[in-house]
């Protein structure tokens, strides 16, 4: 079982986030044995209020200079948005630098207004998402490219360095609907979810994996993960109004997923552990867990008693 812990690269209007404060985040993450770090990514979020954001491949790069074990993914990166080209050049670069800890989270997206701003059709997000996949694959496991996809002609085109990961980094699709998890199965490495409760996330994943055995692949070979609010402390009582307020507050939740704030783990060190065992049985490869407001006393209380207890 691998835990991932997310990090604050995003905040509500008016904190802003604070670099520093991220990397040495980070350093602490893996000095205390998490086995990854995923950074949140928007470009634009939110009007009143908005949400100040670092671009999450940046903080990631940062990170890959000031660590040297833990894995680095994106939580999720609204594909579609970026450049495909420039985007494989970046994740090439930030694979190599870490030396082989990249890993892709990726999602169509869901947020028109930050598409209409980037200048990208909200109403053509999924064929760019598939589109887009594809270039990344063939730019890093081919030698030579060609190909139309417009408005990109790849003409021999040759991208090198390549990743250090072979046959490249790991893709996992982000998402809900039953379009995505069928992208999940066919195209990715796996499936990355966002507070999805035991039960809901059981159905998904079978659908995921249903998707693949019916594209000829090996459910057995993908790899699924789970976002998770937590918050640990003396009673579950007197942490549920905090945790409340603060989901109420700095998240949202799509009302086409099964995404819900009933997702969050809540309680006691022992409580906490027993909440995350319901979600170890039902087979998720990784947990990635959002500690409540980030704070370092939530971290050291999931790395000493929280995790332990649930191993």
């Amino acid at each position: 079982m691998k835990f991932g812990l997310a990090v604050r690269n995003f905040t509500a209007w008016p904190e802003l986030p604070d670099p520093e404060a991220v990397l040495a985040y980070g350093v602490e993450a893996e000095e205390r044995g998490f086995e990854s770090l995923w950074t949140w990514d928007h470009i634009l979020l939110g009007v009143k209020p908005s949400f100040p954001i670092l671009e999450s491949i940046s903080v990631l790069t940062a990170l890959a200079v000031r660590t040297s074990r833990i894995k680095l993914g994106t939580g999720i990166l609204v594909l579609p948005l970026r450049n495909p080209l420039v985007l494989a050049k970046q994740l090439s670069t930030l694979d190599l630098i870490s030396n082989g800890r990249l890993i892709l989270g990726a999602a169509s997206g869901w947020y028109k207004r930050e598409f209409d701003a980037v200048g990208i059709p909200f109403n053509r997000r999924g064929k760019l998402m598939d589109r887009n996949l594809e270039l990344l694959k063939r730019l890093w496991q081919e030698d030579l490219v060609n190909g139309e996809y417009p408005p990109h002609t790849l003409d021999g085109a040759v991208m090198v360095p390549k990743p250090v990961q072979k046959p490249r980094p790991p893709i996992l699709i982000g998402g809900y609907v039953d379009r995505v998890l069928r992208r999940a199965g066919e195209q990715g490495d796996g499936w990355l979810t966002y507070f999805y409760t035991p039960e809901s996330f059981t159905s998904s994943w079978e659908k995921v994996r249903e998707y693949a055995r019916a594209a000829g692949r090996d459910p057995a070979e993908l790899e699924s993960t789970n976002q998770l609010p937590i918050i640990v402390g003396d009673s579950r009582e007197a942490l549920e109004p905090k945790m409340g307020e603060w989901l109420r507050t700095d998240w949202d939740y799509a009302g086409w997923s099964e995404s819900t704030p009933e997702s969050a783990i809540i309680g006691t060190p022992e409580e906490c552990a027993e909440q995350l065992r319901r979600h170890v049985e039902t087979g998720v490869d990784r947990l990635i867990l959002v500690p409540y407001r980030y704070e370092a006393e939530q971290v050291r209380l999931l790395a000493e008693e929280v995790i332990p207890r649930v191993a």
